[in-house]
């Protein structure tokens, strides 16, 4: 028996005391960081905020098992907020369609979030029509029947039933008044029951996952009372990934009570705030950086692969990659090298191997 098939079923139940130390810790976490951000120049929380959203829109589809270019998806982001970054790619429309979606959600989240709002932000998600091969209802609640399931053909695995594609619209009118309602719930609190609400209902043929991901940093942003995103719960989820999955289904299996699973949310968002305490170690580095070097002369491709090598090169740099990267030539590559050698700022690694690679020396700040 689910959830959905009790009587009032969204009476839901919790033990606050239980709650409440876990939740003072989130609200002090919350608080702090957000206090360090203020104290910070405009353009570094713009950095900070570039990566957090960035990270938001790839990991929360990483979860649902698509990979987007990192690129492509910080660009878009980058270009609809204004920010001035260097490196800029152009973005598929799939992309700009998540991205858009996110950002409505984040930077518009003290708007009532209305059917219809919702039905565009399903369209966004995609623009074809199209959910890979099948093509699916856009726009617009379900008309068929969901199942939540895993496993190879011929051997699924059923985890849940979803409430029967008549009681869709039903469901969704109380948990949109309800959302849009002033209620005494701590708003944090608001945010989980709402990811779990929606994502019990499923209200859609595809996309349920990001979209109910997308509630719960809208109403995360309205109880951090900005728009300014400096922390990713998606990416913590997708840490989680196992785990939730199970209290998902644990819960969405019970009788109303949610203290579990409201354990494990709070456990999720004091996580991912202590990581975006460690990412911004980070970007005050990448910052310092850019201050030692403001009278330094480089071109483009130098700060392009600079920054890179600030925020995390994934694998080695080699004299092919710069020149791939940049689409130069390997001489050109080797030259904007030497060039960063002599002012410097790169070395050559102490690692053997085939071909020879580069890192950026030591600097104050690091």
């Amino acid at each position: 028996m689910y959830i959905h098939q009790n009587i009032n079923w969204t009476d839901f139940k919790y033990s606050i005391e239980h709650l409440a130390n876990d939740l003072a810790s989130v609200r002090y976490k919350q608080g702090y960081l957000l206090g360090q951000m203020k104290s910070l120049g405009f353009s570094i929380r713009e950095e900070a905020m570039l990566n957090s959203l960035t990270l938001d829109v790839l990991k929360s589809t990483e979860i649902e098992g698509e990979f987007l270019d990192k690129e492509q998806v910080r660009s878009s982001i980058a270009r609809r907020l204004g920010i001035k970054t260097l490196g800029l790619v152009r973005s598929s429309r799939d992309i700009d369609g998540i991205v858009e979606m996110m950002l409505d959600a984040t930077q518009r989240y003290d708007k009532p979030l209305t059917e219809q709002r919702l039905f565009g932000w399903h369209a966004s998600l995609f623009p074809t029509g199209w959910s890979g091969i099948i093509k699916i209802e856009i726009g617009k609640y379900r008309t068929g029947e969901m199942q939540v399931v895993s496993g190879p053909m011929g051997k699924e695995r059923i985890h849940y039933d979803a409430p029967e594609a008549e009681r869709v619209q039903t469901e969704m009118n109380i948990f949109l008044q309800w959302l849009n309602s002033e209620t005494l719930l701590d708003p944090i609190i608001k945010a989980a029951i709402a990811h779990f609400w929606f994502i019990t209902i499923h209200p859609f043929d595809d996309g349920n996952g990001r979209i109910a991901r997308a509630i719960t940093d809208m109403l995360l942003t309205r109880s951090d009372g900005s728009s300014q995103r400096f922390y990713s719960m998606s990416n913590q989820i997708l840490n989680e990934r196992k785990a939730y999955y199970e209290i998902l289904e644990k819960t969405q299996r019970g009788n109303g009570e949610l203290t579990e699973y409201l354990t494990w949310f709070l456990f999720c968002l004091k996580e991912a705030l202590d990581t975006s305490e460690r990412q911004l170690e980070s970007i005050l580095s990448k910052a310092q950086f850019w201050d030692q070097h403001i009278h330094t002369s480089f071109n483009e491709r130098q700060r392009s692969i600079l920054n890179k090598l600030l925020d995390g090169f994934n694998g080695k740099l080699t004299t092919s990659k710069w020149a791939k990267i940049n689409k130069c030539s390997s001489d050109t590559a080797l030259n904007d090298i030497n060039d960063l050698i002599a002012k410097n700022i790169l070395c050559r690694s102490e690692e053997g191997g085939r071909s020879t690679n580069y890192i950026l020396r030591p600097f104050i700040g690091v």
